[in-house]
């Protein structure tokens, strides 16, 4: 088991970043890799990032690529999120997750974050 927890959201306006974290217990952190996924009122859950066990390698969705960079510490068990330039349609929870596969599916992602809020006002 590997349990995540989220931070660092909150309410900004747009053109403003933020940073997101997640921090992991249980299980080695660096044996998994790691995904970011958000949520927006009345959407489905979509697929934001993921990055590599090492962190080596990293992909995006197009909607955010140039703007978010994931990244992660496994000598702190803790995996980010930055956010920049942020526009009112990056409003979601944003959750990260963690996966013994790299995939942009969240079906192949057995453990999951609370979530935590990112507002973005115009």
């Amino acid at each position: 088991q590997v349990q995540l927890v989220e931070s660092g959201g909150g309410l900004v306006q747009a053109g403003a970043s933020l940073r997101l974290s997640c921090a992991a217990s249980g299980r080695s952190f660096s044996n998994y890799v790691m995904g970011w996924f958000r949520q927006a009122p009345g959407k489905e859950r979509e697929f934001v990032a993921v990055i590599s066990r090492s962190g080596s390698s990293t992909d995006y969705a197009d909607a955010v690529k140039g703007r978010f960079t994931i990244s992660r510490d496994n000598a702190e068990n803790t995996g980010y999120l930055n956010l920049v330039s942020l526009e009112p349609k990056d409003t979601a929870v944003y959750y990260c997750a963690v996966s013994l596969i790299w995939a942009s599916r969240s079906e192949a992602y057995p453990y999951w974050g609370q979530g935590t809020q990112v507002t973005v006002s115009s």
